[in-house]
C-alpha cells in the first residue's frame, strides 16, 4: 500500500507502545503464531535492531504491534449492504462492538452524485489514543483492503482523529452506492464513535448521524502470584495459571500466550538456561517450554501450547497452567517478567509478574 501504509503503521504503533503495554519489549516474540517452545516471528519491521537493557523496558523495538493489513481472522464483509433512509444523502453504519484486536465491520452509503469528492471520518475515541486506530476502505477493482488517509492527533487532542478516503459515484436514492469499510483498535478498550460526511465536488457537504462502538476483549486474569512473589534459586517451582473468559460477543480466532523475562546483576544476565518454565498439558502432564533468546542477551520470551482447538467462542474459557522454577546457575537478579495473551499476532492483554531470584 506503499509509503502512506508504512507512516500509519508507525503511527499505530507509537500509540500502542505509549501504553502500558510497551513496558515489555519481549511480547514482541510471545504473541505470534508459533508453537510451544518456539520465537514468535515479528511482523512488520522485523529486522529493526532490538532494544536492549534499560531501554527494552521503556521503548519496544518495531514490529511488536500488528500491522493493519495483516490478518487470520475471517475478512469483514466486502459488500456491505446499503443503509440509512431514501432521504439520507450520506449514511453511515459500524458494528455496536468492535473487540480489540478483530476487524468490525462498517461501512458508508451515498445516495447523492459524487464528482471527485471526499468521504470523511471524525472519529472520537474514549479510554485509548485515536493514533491506535485503523480503518481500511475495500476497493473491489483490486480485491484489497486499504488504509484511509489520515491525520495525526496533535498532542492535545489525542482522542480525536480524522480519516478520508476519494470517491467518484453516480449515486441517486434509486441507486445508492456503498463503500464497506472495516475497523480495528490495536491499543486498549474504550469506545469509538465517527461521524462520517461527504463533499460531493460541487460545493455541498452531507452528513450523517454519529455511531458508537464499544472496544472490548476478553477478560484476563492470573492466579497464585501474588505480589511479592520471589523464588530462590535451585528451589520449589511457583505454580501460576493463566485464564481467558471471552466476554465478548465475537469469537477469537488463533488464541496465542506466552511468557517473557528480562535479568541482570553483578554483570551476569539471567539466561534461557536459568528460567525452568513447564506448562501443563492434558494427557501429557508437565512439559517445559524453552525459553528463546529475544536478541538481547538478558531478554527471552516463549511461546505457550494453544489450551483450545479452534477460535475461542463467546463465554468460553481457556486455562494456561504454568510453573516456574529457577536453576541454582542463576544470578540473584530483580526479574522484569510477564505475561501476554494475544490472538494471531496481536497482543490484547498483558500483565507484568516481576520477581526477586533470592539465594536461600
Amino acid at each position: 500500500m506503499g509509503d502512506y501504509t508504512m507512516t500509519r503503521t508507525t503511527r499505530g504503533r507509537r500509540a500502542v507502545l505509549g501504553s502500558a503495554a510497551a513496558t515489555a519489549a519481549g511480547l514482541a516474540l510471545v504473541v505470534g503464531a508459533a508453537g510451544a517452545g518456539q520465537a514468535a516471528p515479528l511482523t512488520g519491521a522485523a529486522k529493526a535492531a532490538p532494544a536492549c537493557g534499560a531501554a527494552a523496558r521503556t521503548t519496544a523495538p518495531a514490529g511488536t504491534v500488528r500491522t493493519a493489513a495483516t490478518t487470520t481472522e475471517a475478512p469483514a464483509a466486502t459488500v456491505a449492504a446499503a443503509t440509512g433512509k431514501a432521504a439520507d444523502r450520506i449514511s453511515y453504519a459500524l458494528a455496536a462492538e468492535a473487540p480489540l484486536g478483530l476487524w468490525s465491520s462498517s461501512g458508508v452509503t451515498l445516495r447523492t452524485p459524487v464528482a471527485k469528492g471526499t468521504v470523511r471520518l471524525d472519529v472520537t475515541t474514549r479510554g485509548f489514543d485515536s493514533d491506535s486506530l485503523v480503518i481500511q476502505r475495500y476497493v473491489p477493482t483490486s480485491h484489497r483492503w486499504v488504509d484511509l488517509n489520515t491525520k495525526p492527533s496533535s498532542g492535545n487532542h489525542r482522542d480525536k482523529g480524522v480519516f478520508t478516503f476519494p470517491v467518484t459515484a453516480a449515486a441517486s436514492a434509486a441507486h445508492p452506492a456503498t463503500v464497506a469499510l472495516r475497523v480495528q483498535d490495536l491499543d486498549r478498550p474504550g469506545k469509538l464513535t465517527v461521524a462520517a460526511s461527504v463533499a460531493d465536488g460541487h460545493g455541498h457537504t452531507y452528513r450523517a448521524p454519529a455511531r458508537t462502538a464499544v472496544v472490548d476483549r476478553p477478560t484476563t486474569t492470573v492466579g497464585g502470584w501474588p505480589r511479592g512473589t520471589a523464588l530462590v534459586r535451585g528451589g520449589a517451582a511457583k505454580e501460576f495459571s493463566i485464564t481467558v473468559r471471552n466476554t465478548t460477543k465475537r469469537a477469537y480466532p488463533g488464541l496465542t500466550a506466552g511468557y517473557f523475562a528480562y535479568g541482570a546483576a553483578g554483570g551476569h544476565a539471567l539466561l534461557p538456561k536459568d528460567v525452568v518454565l513447564q506448562e501443563y498439558l492434558p494427557g501429557h502432564g508437565w512439559k517445559r517450554v524453552a525459553m528463546v533468546p529475544d536478541g538481547c542477551d538478558p531478554g527471552m520470551s516463549a511461546a505457550l501450547a494453544p489450551v483450545n482447538r479452534g477460535p475461542l467462542a463467546p463465554g468460553a474459557t481457556a486455562v494456561y497452567r504454568l510453573r516456574l522454577a529457577i536453576a541454582r546457575t542463576a544470578p540473584a537478579a530483580d526479574v522484569e517478567a510477564g505475561i501476554s495473551v494475544g490472538t494471531s499476532d496481536h497482543s490484547f492483554y498483558f500483565q507484568m509478574l516481576r520477581f526477586p531470584i533470592r539465594t536461600k
